[in-house]
């Protein structure tokens, strides 16, 4: 997928330091980058708290900034931004779950088995799906906005999202369902990205059953 013109816009303003532009930044691909450190913690069999996909987006975010924005400024634009952004989230979020996370195994030996991983599976989206699905969000009123995002870009339980908008923790549920029957019905002509399926251990434990 090429650039688009939005994301070009948002690089540009960011690497001129443009009053917002961050903010904007952050905004957009802050769902992405939520997205490869649960995949890669998959890949890895690590179990990470809230607290714990919080710091490594911060550890993905301050090392895009590092250096005045060093790592935007070798972008050259022959891929999409989300699909460059995907590729150095995974190589910070490797290096940083191998920090928090040792095994018995060398740091090359376990490197090398992630990637292997990383080439054998397919992430539940793709990195043109999750654009999609960040176009479809962004359709949304924000409360249902938000609900989805954290559901399945964050992974948040249902109590984790109750607490953070102070929204009944029963409505989520119905919330959801309504979200997926709206998007499936905002433009029959265009075909919708599917939303990502949560694990099944994740959805008893949301639903009670």
């Amino acid at each position: 997928m090429p650039l688009t013109e939005l994301d070009r816009r948002i690089l540009k303003n960011c690497l001129q330091h443009e009053t917002g532009a961050w903010n904007e930044f952050v905004d957009r691909f802050l769902g992405l980058i939520y997205h490869v450190i649960h995949y890669m913690a998959y890949l890895r069999s690590n179990t990470l708290t809230a607290e714990d996909v919080e710091d490594l987006a911060q550890e993905v975010l301050l090392k895009i900034v590092a250096n005045d924005y060093a790592v935007l400024r070798q972008f050259r634009g022959n891929s999409s931004l989300a699909t460059y952004l995907t590729v150095i989230a995974r190589r910070i979020c490797m290096d940083e779950l191998a920090k928090r996370f040792p095994t018995t195994k060398p740091p090359e030996a376990r490197a090398a088995a992630t990637r292997a991983r990383v080439e054998r599976t397919q992430p539940s989206m793709d990195m043109e799906q999750t654009e999609e699905l960040e176009k479809m969000l962004r359709r949304l009123p924000s409360t249902e906005r938000e609900v989805v995002r954290m559901f399945y870009l964050e992974r948040r339980s249902y109590e984790e999202i109750s607490q953070k908008l102070s929204i009944p923790v029963n409505s989520i549920g119905p919330l959801l369902s309504r979200v997926r029957q709206k998007l499936r019905d905002t433009d029959r002509t265009e075909p919708m990205p599917a939303l990502p399926q949560r694990p099944e251990r994740e959805r008893k434990r949301d639903t009670g059953k």
